[in-house]
């Protein structure tokens, strides 16, 4: 009998005596998870590197990856405040979304009229393309930073608005009643019940805002034509592309990657940290 499957008489028929059977992953499972997609990435490389020798590939056409890590080393000086830059703006507007949308989703289930009221125009920022809004942001508002930061804003703030309205719209009818019998207060619910039940939702939906605020502030810049110092990775694509310097296009282009992959990482170790104890989206079991 395994150690998760032992329960001593005393706690028969008590809730410590329920256990959930989680696997432990082998080490050679860990390993695995890290070196496959190591290995991936590695044959990418060796296939970019393959095409450019084979096909003879001129450098202002297409650099080596050789070329590529030269210049993210030797243009740092240039790439760094850029890419600080739109690490501030990104990291800025999916907070103020987190907030946003949490905030305006607990509004709107307070009452249906509430939400036919306020939730088309959220749906109307959504499906408006970011490139048609940007231009009349540059009019109204002097300041291209804060420009930057409401496009990135307006595009990270749905979905997390939408995925926490269906979370606390979803909320087990026999636990609500059950509240209810018991006479606990809207507030009291809300903490209790609601919240903890739409956390999977609330994951979800902060890890689509995470990509789509990096995503809005690079679209964002490049309708706005920022230039100049306080310019972000965006500027830095376009002027590298404008003076043939491809190689600093690339290792540009290779930060925004980087930079999309962090934040998917940490969104999803937040979520991870949510949901592993409890949801079933993260609990590894034996079967």
């Amino acid at each position: 009998m395994t150690e998760a499957a032992t329960v001593h008489s005393s706690e028969a028929g008590t809730d410590s005596a329920v256990a959930i059977l989680v696997s432990r992953t082998s080490s050679a499972e860990r390993v695995l998870s890290v070196a496959i997609p190591i290995l991936m990435m590695i044959l990418a490389v060796a296939a970019w590197q393959a095409h450019i020798t084979f096909n003879n590939v001129p450098r202002y056409i297409m650099p080596a990856p050789l070329d590529v890590i030269t210049a993210l080393y030797t243009d740092w000086g240039t790439l760094s405040p850029s890419l600080l830059v739109t690490l501030r703006i990104t990291i800025f507007a999916l907070i103020i979304a987190l907030i946003g949308g949490v905030g305006l989703a607990i509004i709107l289930i307070q009452s249906k009229w509430v939400e036919l009221a306020i939730f088309p125009f959220a749906v109307i920022l959504q499906v408006t393309p970011m490139i048609a809004i940007a231009p009349l942001l540059i009019i109204y508002i002097r300041d291209t930073p804060t420009v930057l930061l409401t496009c990135a804003f307006i595009v990270a703030f749905f979905p997390i608005l939408s995925n926490m309205v269906s979370g606390l719209k979803s909320v087990d009818h026999n636990l609500l009643n059950l509240l209810e019998l018991y006479g606990a207060s809207r507030w009291q619910t809300l903490v209790h019940l609601k919240l903890p039940s739409s956390l999977p939702y609330f994951a979800a939906g902060l890890r689509i805002g995470g990509g789509l605020s990096l995503i809005a502030a690079v679209v964002a810049e490049f309708a706005a034509g920022s230039a100049g110092k306080g310019s972000g990775l965006a500027f830095r694509l376009l002027e590298s592309g404008y003076r043939l310097n491809y190689p600093r296009l690339y290792a540009a282009l290779l930060l925004l990657m980087g930079t999309g992959v962090a934040i998917f990482a940490l969104t999803s170790l937040i979520s991870w940290l949510l949901l592993h104890r409890w949801h079933e989206s993260a609990i590894k079991r034996e079967n």
